[in-house]
């Protein structure tokens, strides 16, 4: 094969990926900046697209709320690992953003009275614990779809210009500075370098790593795995979040609204369990308690089916009317992956892989940092991110329902705004360093060029099986020990790999190939996260260390890679200090 094109482009301002948190970033930027956002989809088919409950916000437009409560529920559901200056300011925030987006023309479901209705979620309680309460805004069940539209409206209003299919090989580094990425035109083959002043991955979670899921194709932690080769850590990544309710042999998701709406969970004997694992707040917990509830009930026999392997969520007692009208998209998700009308039956559900709580460790402003114990929150030049990508780290252990769809609306704001305002500072572009993108360029030559044996289908499907089975909802040294040795030789095997599709426009082989690359660099980081914390906490749960042990663990786990692509522990003390000291006094606004 001959030379591939190498096709150089410059901004002052580049987002990767165009979820909720690039959009929101490229809108912010392109108010002062010349902004670009690269996406290996089309912007409207990000996962964001696929979010459903709600955006959490103390609007009190249903009942009385404050941040206060807010941030407190945070704090306890991120099992106290979260930062608390970052939750501060998201919780802060979190009215301002909401507000915004309805004023872009958000299409938010309403109460009677014209304000933005409002529904119950998992972990989101008033009075500090005692009851939960309504405060995540909601677009029926369709809340990221009506938000990722939105924002790509703004953004194209404002000029921001998008390169749609291209994938991300390289992140460019020079003179200490992130100058840019090296990525992959998907839909016509070649290279191209964007050259920017500065630069924001917003590349989404990576949990494409387990085989039962609720995620696109596309979250293949892409991101994680670029920093890691870059020479930058990676924060936190032991932490994933099992959702309690994916349909049952699909993991489609069945969002937490269906419980705020009233919904409950039954083992076989039709029996309400929650009660006896969260006797406050029952079906309403976090979902790191509710996972681990149904995964219990399984393993004691209570499950349902021939094999005990599910557990039935009941809704059809809320009423046909209001499930058409607040859980359109849960009807039809149930009737057609689970065959099932739930409007007359329960729907069979278990957990199922769904959120990273780590991701490339950031400040409160978006500014990637180095993340080390001698230079903890020093920002690293012209990087940024944001959204599931990130970790500010808002969720700590286990994020609570819709804190997902405000964090990549603050974060995305904040970020886009700071990487403006240096870009803005910054006379020229630093320069490419020399020879820019080689190793990426390189990668994709030799899959190209070469004829390994070996193939990615079967490597991926043994890595997201073993996974799931030895790095799941419950966890031993056992497990994750034969984890670390079939990531081992599966990252031999991969050395071998080779693609039978030798084209260069539209090489899915290719591709998947390279994201099969990346997650084997991550799920290393995973698992040796996992194995180092010998305690429980949050998402977490070693079955041979029960407890949370804050003497020893109280603190950000920080994974870095060298060249041969070995992995090495750090860790960094969780930021403990509010910007502030709260007042608290909920009441009634009027926006």
């Amino acid at each position: 094969m001959g030379d591939i094109p190498v096709t150089v482009h410059k901004h002052d301002a580049l987002i990767v990926g165009a979820g909720g948190a690039g959009l929101r970033a490229a809108l912010e930027a392109s108010k002062s900046v010349n902004t670009a956002v690269i996406s290996q989809v089309f912007p409207t088919r990000s996962h964001t697209v696929a979010a459903q409950g709600g955006v959490a916000a103390s609007l009190s437009n249903v009942e009385p709320d404050d941040w206060v409560w807010h941030m407190f529920d945070t704090i306890k559901g991120s099992d106290y690992l979260g930062d608390q200056d970052a939750i501060e300011l998201m919780c802060r925030m979190a009215p301002e953003v909401v507000i915004e987006l309805e004023h872009m023309g958000m299409p938010f479901s309403r109460l009677q009275d014209g304000k933005i209705f409002q529904r119950r979620f998992g972990g989101h309680t008033k009075n500090f614990g005692k009851e939960a309460i309504c405060r995540t805004c909601a677009a029926a069940d369709r809340t990221g779809h009506a938000m990722l539209h939105t924002l790509y409206e703004q953004c194209v209003k404002n000029h921001v210009i998008f390169y749609n299919e291209f994938f991300a090989l390289e992140l460019l580094m020079n003179e200490g500075h992130v100058v840019g990425v090296l990525a992959w035109d998907i839909a016509n083959g070649g290279f191209h370098i964007f050259h920017a002043k500065a630069t924001l991955f917003a590349t989404g979670g990576y949990i494409r790593v387990y085989k039962t899921n609720s995620n696109a194709h596309i979250n293949t932690g892409d991101g994680l795995s670029l920093s890691l080769r870059a020479g930058l850590p990676v924060e936190d990544l032991e932490f994933v979040q099992f959702h309690p309710t994916g349909i049952y042999g699909v993991g489609n998701l069945i969002t937490e609204g269906v419980r705020g709406e009233g919904g409950y969970l039954l083992n076989k004997d039709g029996e309400r369990f929650m009660k006896r694992y969260a006797p406050t707040v029952w079906d309403l917990a976090s979902r790191d308690v509710v996972s681990r509830a149904m995964a219990e009930e399984m393993r004691q026999g209570r499950g349902c089916g021939p094999k005990g392997d599910y557990i039935l969520l009941k809704l059809d007692h809320i009423g046909a009317d209001l499930i058409h009208e607040r859980l359109p998209g849960i009807w039809e998700l149930a009737y057609v992956f689970a065959h099932v009308d739930c409007t007359k039956e329960p729907i069979p559900v278990t957990p199922t892989a769904h959120y990273s709580m780590g991701g490339i460790p950031t400040n409160r402003f978006a500014e990637v940092v180095l993340g080390n114990m001698e230079k903890p929150e020093e920002p690293v030049k012209g990087f940024y991110a944001a959204g599931e990508a990130a970790c500010a780290s808002v969720h700590g252990a286990n994020r609570l329902g819709s804190n997902s769809l405000l964090d990549i609306m603050v974060f995305g704001k904040v970020g886009g705004k700071r990487m403006a305002e240096f870009a803005a500072s910054l006379p020229e572009h630093v320069p490419l360093p020399e020879n820019p993108g080689r190793k990426g360029i390189e990668e994709v030559k030799n899959l190209l060029n070469g004829n390994g044996p070996e193939r990615m289908g079967a490597i991926w499907d043994e890595l997201k099986e073993t996974m799931e089975f030895n790095c799941g909802v419950f966890r031993t040294e056992e497990t994750l020990t034969t984890q670390r040795g079939i990531l081992k030789k599966l990252c031999e095997r991969f050395k071998k790999v080779g693609i039978a599709d030798k084209g260069l426009a539209f090489n899915l082989d290719l591709i998947e190939t390279l994201e099969l690359g990346h997650m084997l660099d991550f799920s290393k980081a995973i698992v040796e996260g996992a194995l180092a914390r010998q305690e429980s906490r949050g998402a977490h749960y070693r079955d041979d260390y029960p407890n949370r042990d804050d003497v020893n663990w109280h603190k950000h786990t920080l994974a870095t890679m060298d060249e041969d692509g070995t992995i090495y522990l750090d860790y960094k003390p969780v930021r403990m200090k509010p910007l502030t000291v709260p007042t608290f006094e909920p009441k009634e606004r009027v926006y």
